[in-house]
C-alpha cells in the first residue's frame, strides 16, 4: 500500500493558471463599467423619485390652500406636514447634488431644482431638475 507521487500527476501547470487569470481580467473589463452605469442609473432613479414626491406634497398644498401655490418651496417643510425637508435633486456627471432651488420661469442649468413661481404664468407651480443635460436613456433632465 506504499503510494508514491509521480511528477507531474496532480495540480495546475503555469498555462492553465494563467489563462484563469486572464478569463478574469477579461471580465472584471466588463463588469466595472456596467456597476458604474448602475450607480448612474439608480441616482436618476432617486432623483426622478424626490421630483414625485415634490410634485405630490405641491399637489397637496394646492389643495389645503385653496388653489394657491407657495411662493417658495420651503414653505413645504414647515411644520413638517408636506415634507420632512426638500429632497435631494441629482443630476450624476453634470452637478452635484443639491436640494437648492431656483425660482422664475427658466432654468439656468445650475442643478437643484427649478420652480416656477411667477405669478400669472400659465405653469405656474411647475417644479423640473435644473438641468438641461440628459439623463443615460438619452432625455433631457427639464423634460421630466
Amino acid at each position: 500500500m506504499n503510494k508514491t507521487k509521480r511528477w507531474g500527476a496532480s495540480g495546475f501547470t503555469l498555462i492553465e493558471l494563467m489563462i484563469v487569470v486572464a478569463i478574469i481580467g477579461i471580465l472584471a473589463a466588463i463588469a466595472i463599467p456596467k456597476f458604474a452605469s448602475l450607480i448612474r442609473k439608480s441616482s436618476e432613479g432617486a432623483s426622478k423619485g424626490n421630483l414625485g414626491a415634490i410634485r405630490s406634497a405641491l399637489s397637496i398644498y394646492y389643495g389645503d390652500m385653496e388653489g394657491q401655490y407657495p411662493s417658495l418651496m420651503t414653505a413645504l417643510t414647515i411644520n413638517g406636514k408636506y415634507l420632512s425637508a426638500i429632497p435631494v435633486a441629482k443630476a450624476p456627471n453634470w452637478h452635484p447634488d443639491s436640494a437648492t432651488a431656483n425660482y422664475g420661469t427658466a432654468t439656468s442649468d445650475a442643478g437643484g431644482w427649478q420652480y416656477n413661481n411667477a405669478l400669472g404664468d400659465a405653469n405656474l407651480g411647475t417644479v423640473l431638475v435644473n438641468c438641461t443635460h440628459t439623463d443615460t436613456k438619452g432625455s433631457i433632465w427639464t423634460a421630466y
